[in-house]
């Protein structure tokens, strides 16, 4: 995924090795990429750049060679404690890696070519969070780019308290078991099989700077995959509502699976990444304050809104009354009318159900003819052994044709969107009755 980002990116700045002491003794593995000629009075302005799960600070030397440099920016870019090559152990953008964060902060402020005040920061996926949490912690970033992250780990990871079991598991394999700090290894092997333990909800909430987002001042701009079964767009666009400070927020097809990440498309997110330091790290030229949406598939083109787009809600009734068992699966569907549409925000799907032996939850997945991939997908617990459940979709945006069918499915696992994985006990069942799809569209569709 990363290296699809940033394929795109063609450097001639060289990086030059370096290794950092941590606060604590651990050897941080890093290299750091300096613009050409003679630095500014007070110092080149810099960046320090942190990498996704799975990779190595030397992912992130083409957005530094490629992009940073030519602008005149220094950046620094590390592995993360407890990968690649640096010491200590991993602990998920934990506490000792805000303290982490701090102590390359305070290096790269000390080298007499930086600027020691006008340091940035941008990272994508785990890097993000890095940035997010570092932030929160107090690290004195004088603007961030969270990129396709999270500000809340624990509804990323198990929303509405159902484990996206296939995500968790995958993610843990990145980062080798003898590496990871041994309780965030113990939490994290219980959510992959599917059991949120308090230990695991601490972990996260102690990794998501979501209760801190409203006293963020830092001018903030997110970058946020459209559609992303990992992080979805309600992570960022929890922040835009929430942020004291300035911010912009750019929604395109980058992100975790499905998300296509056109290499064509990597330069425009990161121009808006320039442009956003440019202004509040060097002060000059100017810098969004809106949302930006890329249009799906990428065309190279952006629809800009003042704000968040206006949506609207398209209510269908799905009716049937259908008994399965612990592979069965109900399928129903609806065409909505006029189109074509494009969902974004929050759409909801409410079940009636009885006759619940044994079957812990219901998972859903939306699709629509014509469409490659499911458009989004949820799930919930069952507790009583007949109700109401309701099942809230990941918000993901994606423009559906006219007259083309939406297609929900309901079973014990997410099928061939690769999400919830954990299905029922054996002997399980329950009815499905009556179903009701709430539909969130933008008001007028902007993908052609």
């Amino acid at each position: 995924m990363l290296a699809l980002l940033l394929a795109a990116l063609i450097g001639v700045a060289t990086p030059q090795p370096a290794t950092i002491t941590a606060s604590d003794g651990v050897q941080l593995a890093c290299s750091i990429v300096e613009p050409d000629g003679t630095p500014p009075s007070g110092g080149w302005p810099a960046v320090i750049l942190f990498h996704g799960l799975g990779g190595s600070h030397t992912d992130m030397e083409p957005i530094a060679t490629g992009a940073l440099a030519p602008a005149g920016y220094v950046s620094l870019e590390c592995d993360a404690r407890g990968t690649g090559a640096s010491g200590g152990q991993f602990g998920l953008d934990g506490p000792r890696e805000n303290q982490d964060a701090q102590d390359l902060y305070t290096w790269l402020a000390a080298r007499p070519e930086v600027s020691d005040t006008e340091i940035g920061a941008l990272g994508i996926s785990l890097g993000g969070g890095a940035v997010w949490n570092a932030t929160a912690a107090g690290v004195p970033f004088k603007a961030i780019v969270p990129v396709i992250t999270w500000t809340n780990l624990q509804s990323a990871l198990a929303p509405e308290g159902v484990a996206k079991t296939e995500l968790v598991a995958l993610l843990a394999a990145l980062t080798p078991a003898s590496r990871w700090d041994p309780d965030l290894l113990a939490a994290s092997e219980t959510l992959a099989q599917g059991t949120v333990t308090p230990a695991a909800a601490a972990a996260a909430a102690a990794r998501s700077p979501l209760a801190q987002l409203p006293s963020i001042s830092v001018p903030t701009l997110l970058v946020q995959g459209r559609h992303d079964f990992l992080f979805d767009i309600d992570q960022a666009e929890t922040a835009y509502r929430e942020l004291a400070g300035p911010k912009e927020l750019y929604l395109g097809d980058v992100g975790h699976v499905p998300a296509p990440n056109p290499p064509a498309e990597t330069p425009t997110y990161l121009g808006l990444a320039v442009k956003w330091f440019d202004k509040y790290l060097k002060g000059s030229g100017s810098a969004g304050t809106g949302v930006q949406l890329a249009h799906d598939p990428w065309d190279g083109k952006l629809t800009s809104f003042a704000g968040l787009p206006s949506t609207k809600r398209v209510t269908v009734s799905l009716p049937g009354t259908t008994r399965i068992g612990p592979s069965g699966k109900v399928v129903r569907g609806a065409r909505i009318t006029g189109g074509p549409h494009e969902t974004f925000g929050d759409s909801t799907l409410t079940v009636h159900y009885s006759g619940m032996k044994n079957w812990d939850h219901l998972v859903a997945v939306l699709s629509a003819n014509g469409i490659p991939t499911a458009i989004s997908t949820g799930a919930c617990a069952l507790t009583g052994t007949s109700g109401v459940a309701q099942i809230h979709f990941m918000n993901e945006s994606v423009r559906v044709p006219a007259g083309a069918k939406f297609v929900v499915t309901l079973a014990a696992t997410s099928g061939n969107a690769p999400v919830y994985a954990t299905g029922v006990a054996a002997g399980a069942s329950v009815t499905v009755g009556r179903e009701t799809l709430a539909l969130s569209v933008l008001k007028r569709a902007v993908s052609k």
